[in-house]
Order: structure tokens, then sequence, then C-alpha cells
């Protein structure tokens, strides 16, 4: 464990229970991070917060424990643009997790290509203003030119209300967008609202993948996923099933261990799987959500 931590700051659970829900075979965690270890990948000096450490050990332990068979490992901006840390777990993974890496705009070919070849598919730009200091909008028009003739995507993470100033410029992309957490939608309104709905048409006309993640994240009321709560998260659950059955064949999932920035509460992994079963309602939409999307965006060669 790192001992500079930010206070307050919340670490991974340390005993996640046996999941209820069994996952289809081949099921991907498809956004999750890894921290560190700081003593062999130090974290960005102009970071905006302080982790215990979180290695791939303990993302693949995870892995395992859950009856999950593949990660997608999305860089943490505790990092920064060092993917040292992201690419030394792709190449431990044997081929079991593919990568979303954080560049800069000066970034070089020759670097992409490396980063390619380790196994990253995707860049991911940070929006949420509270942990960026200035919208990324210049360095992600020229890195998105610069990474689609490698076939690879953008991860846009930004809060519901500022989609409507970004709209436009994220349909000029030319890359395929993929949405963090449903857009961070307010689950106190109304998921049939203006709000959700103005989300929904954007992610039916840019043609987006969207993660239905991170229901520790997004809830007001809870229950939160401990002591064995089966149907946590229950505000979120109307938003979710919304998207998944909006668009089945552009929703992906993922446990956004080791959970940066929570600080509520930390959720039991276990059930957070046991989660899906609420948001995704038929054995079809389950596995579409954990295999066949995830497979089909990270792994199309198989």
């Amino acid at each position: 464990m790192w001992t500079d931590v930010t206070p307050g700051w919340l670490p991974w659970h340390p005993n996640p229970s046996e999941p209820a829900f069994t996952a289809p075979e081949g099921a991907v965690d498809a956004h999750c991070h890894v921290f560190g270890p700081a003593a062999e990948f130090p974290f960005a000096p102009e970071r905006k917060y302080t982790p215990v450490d979180a290695g791939k050990e303990q993302l693949f332990a995870l892995r395992d424990h859950l009856g999950l068979s593949r990660n997608v490992i999305v860089q943490a901006t505790c990092h920064g643009s060092d993917n040292s840390a992201l690419v030394d777990a792709l190449r431990a993974s044997d081929g079991r997790a593919r990568g979303v890496a954080s560049v800069t705009s000066d970034v070089t070919r020759q670097e992409l290509e490396r980063l390619h070849a380790a196994g990253v598919r995707g860049v991911r730009f940070n929006f949420v203003k509270r942990l960026v200091d200035a919208a990324p909008t210049d360095a992600l028009e020229i890195i998105a030119a610069k990474i689609a003739p490698l076939g690879w995507h953008v991860v846009l993470y930004f809060e519901a209300p500022d989609l409507r100033d970004l709209r436009d410029f994220f349909l000029s992309l030319p890359v395929t967008l993929v949405i963090d957490h449903m857009g961070r939608p307010d689950v106190s309104a109304d998921p049939e609202g203006p709000e959700f709905s103005g989300f929904l048409d954007f992610v039916a006309r840019s043609g987006a993948w969207v993660k239905v993640s991170c229901p520790e994240r997004l809830t007001r009321t809870g229950p939160p996923a401990l002591d064995g709560e089966q149907h946590a998260y229950t505000d979120v659950v109307p938003f979710a099933r919304k998207v998944v059955e909006t668009f089945p064949d552009r929703v992906l999932w993922g446990t956004d261990w080791p959970h940066p920035n929570l600080t509520d509460h930390m959720p039991d992994d276990g059930l957070l799987l046991d989660h899906v079963p609420q948001i995704a309602a038929t054995p079809e939409q389950r596995r579409a959500l954990l295999v066949d999307n995830p497979m089909r965006l990270y792994w199309p060669e198989e």
C-alpha cells in the first residue's frame, strides 16, 4: 500500500463475496483500473488524488474470484499519460486483457503502435470538471485523427449536465465513442425525463457504446452493495435497464475496481456482479452485455 494516500480514501474491498449470479462463460469486466504499485509505477505529479496500491495481481485475482474471463483495463488519471502500469498489466495477462490508454496530442505513430501491440484499443478523455483543469477538446480532436487509422475508439467520461455543450463536438469526432457510466445521470430524476432522453438520443445519433457501470457512484438512495444485499442501488436500475433494452448490442459492464474517489462506501465486488441480473433481465441480454459486446469491441479477431 502507498502511505501518502488522499485523506479519506476508501481502499478496495478486501474480501468480496462469492457471487450468487454465475456469469456466462467468457464474461468480460470491461471497465477496471490498476494503481501502481507506486514503488514500481509512480503516480503522476499532476494527479488530483493519490490512491492505495491496486496492482495487476489483485485485479486478476478478483477476475478469477468473480468467475470472469477477461478485463478491459482503463488508464487511471492518477497515472496521467504514463501508461507503464497499464502496459505491464496487459503484457502479464496472456491476452486476457485489453487496454484504454491516456495519451497527449504530441503522441507519435510509433508510440501508438507500441501501445497497440501491447493490447491497447482506445484512449480515454475525462471531461468531469472536478478531475480536469480544462475540457480537453483541442487535444481530443488531434488524437482522434491519429488513432482512427488503428481502429481505436475514444472513451468519454462526462457528467450529464455537460453533454449539452459537448454534444456537437463529440458527434464531429471520426472514431467510435464509448461512454463511461451512462454519462452520469441524475438518478433522482425521471428516467423518461428530458435529460436522460436527451442522452439516449445522443447515443442513438452517435452510435456510441455505453457502460452500464458504477451504480455505487450514481446512487442517491442505495441500498449499497454490502452485507449480502441482492437488490442494491434500486434508484439506478431503471436507467441502466433503459440503456440495456434500447441498445442491447452496444452496452458494456465493468466493476470499476478498485473504485477510485468513492467517499460514501466501498462496494462488495461480488454483490456488484449480482447486480447485473437487475439491469439485464434476460439471459440473452446478459450474454450480450458480458460476453458478445465486449468481445466484438475489444477482441474482434476472435
